[in-house]
Order: C-alpha cells, then sequence, then structure tokens
C-alpha cells in the first residue's frame, strides 16, 4: 500500500495569519498520525508564511520521543540561508536546519523563496555537481534523500547517477489535466517516469495537488511508495474533520493497494 505522509504547512498558514497559538502544528500532526497517516510532511521556507523552525523542532521532538516510527519529512530548498524574519525570528537556513532535526526523509525541491507553491522539479543538467555534496552529507547523517522531479526520463535518469535514494513526482499537471481530454495523455508521462524510476531501482514518491478526485487513478502508477498531501486534506479537512479526512484518502489508498 502506498503510504500518506501529511503535509501541515496549510495548518502553520492559518495560525500564522494571526498572533496566536492555534491550529497547533503538533496537536494536528498527532491527530493525522492517530488517524493512521504514516508521515508528516513540512515545507519550511526562509519567509516563514507556512512551517517556522520551532514547528520543526517542535515536531522533531513528537515524533522522536511519541512516535518514533512515524517517518518525518522536511522538503525546501538546500539552498536557501539563513535570514531574520520581519519578526525577528530568525531561520537557520535549510540545511542546519536538517542538521539540527535529522528527519527520516529530505526532499530537496528547487523553489524560489518568491514562488506561491512549488511548480517544477530540478534540472540536474545544471545541477547536479552543485547538489552532490549536499546528497552525500543527508545520507551521512542517515537521511534518506528524494529529488522532486518533473516526469522526464532523461532528468530522472541523471537524479540515479547523483546518488539519490528517491524521486518525487511533481504532479501538478496531472492534476491541472484532471477532467480535461488531456488527462489520458499527461497521466501516461507520469507512468512512464514511474515505470523509469523502477528500472533504474529509485524509490518513488509524489505530490501536490493530489486529492480525493484524482489520487486513485494516480496510484496506478507502478512501486508508488509515497504520497505527500496538504492543501486539499486540510481544506476537506473544513468540511470533514482532520481525522475523517485523513482517513477518507488512506480508505483509497488501502483499495488500490489491494487492487496491485
Amino acid at each position: 500500500m502506498t503510504l500518506l505522509s501529511v503535509n501541515l504547512n496549510k495548518v502553520a498558514l492559518i495560525r500564522n495569519s494571526r498572533d496566536t497559538t492555534i491550529p497547533d502544528v503538533t496537536a494536528a500532526a498527532r491527530t493525522c498520525i492517530l488517524a493512521g497517516a504514516s508521515g508528516i510532511t513540512v515545507h519550511p521556507r526562509p519567509d516563514m508564511r507556512h512551517v517556522r523552525p520551532a514547528d520543526v523542532y517542535d515536531l522533531a521532538s513528537l515524533l522522536g520521543n511519541e512516535f518514533p516510527r512515524i517517518e518525518f519529512n522536511i522538503e525546501g530548498n538546500p539552498y536557501a540561508g539563513a535570514e531574520t524574519h520581519s519578526n525577528g525570528d530568525p531561520y537557520p537556513g535549510f540545511m542546519e536546519l536538517v542538521r539540527q532535526t535529522r528527519p527520516a526523509q529530505c526532499t530537496l525541491v528547487p523553489d524560489d523563496p518568491q514562488q506561491l507553491t512549488s511548480d517544477h522539479g530540478w534540472n540536474l543538467t545544471g545541477e547536479a555537481n552543485r547538489l552532490g555534496p549536499i546528497v552525500q552529507e543527508l545520507q551521512a547523517m542517515g537521511t534518506r534523500v528524494s529529488l522532486f522531479m518533473d516526469p522526464d526520463p532523461h532528468q530522472i535518469e541523471l537524479a540515479k547517477h547523483l546518488g539519490v535514494d528517491r524521486i518525487e513526482l511533481y504532479t501538478g499537471p496531472y492534476a491541472d489535466a484532471w477532467g480535461t481530454p488531456q488527462l489520458d495523455k499527461i497521466f501516461a508521462t507520469f507512468y512512464h517516469a514511474a515505470q523509469e524510476a523502477q528500472r533504474l531501482g529509485l524509490g518513488l514518491n509524489a505530490g501536490h495537488d493530489l486529492n480525493l478526485d484524482n489520487l486513485g487513478r494516480f496510484c496506478e502508477v507502478p512501486d508508488l511508495a509515497e504520497v505527500s498531501i496538504g492543501h486539499a486534506i486540510i481544506t476537506d479537512a473544513l468540511w470533514m474533520g482532520l481525522e475523517k479526512t485523513v482517513k477518507a484518502y488512506l480508505k483509497i489508498l488501502s483499495r488500490m493497494g489491494s487492487k496491485k
């Protein structure tokens, strides 16, 4: 069965809209875990509009002490350096934050600080040499390395040469095509990319705009280890409640797993 990692960025976004401590990010993580989620994902950014360093430390402590079998996945741009937020809070830099918390998985994403959300994968033709030492450092500390990638077989082959453990397919184009005549063609590119990852021995994750409608179809790709979902889960939870929402996503993953 494909595992579910819940991205808690949007819980933090709601909290950050007010000078308050609610909704509590750690409490949300606990609810997701008790509902059956296998992982917790966060994407800290230097502008701290989402999850902040204090949240990352709190979640690392929660998972390490109470839920050691739950995967902590920290994603973000490895080149993001130390900054001070306008409210005076320090951002230690992405890699320093990862060094301090040592997550089970680190997903490297080529997003710019000004981007609204991640919207493309790595171009390893120009970045492999720079990423190489970062990948090696993360693996040396016992952290699995995943690269955020477009469904491009050539780029996936370069990821294999770089020595990463997994790739995470950026599923935005698939979600955008949902309900359109282009869906089958777009889905085929992801299916073939998954086959290429399988051929190369790379683990496969996926994420971005997957939801209750389109998740089942996407799970037809081969050897999908994990999906990371945040925006849709928190949106659905406004109507369904967080626990019931997580269970609804897990029901889809269980159903698709039983078909394979």
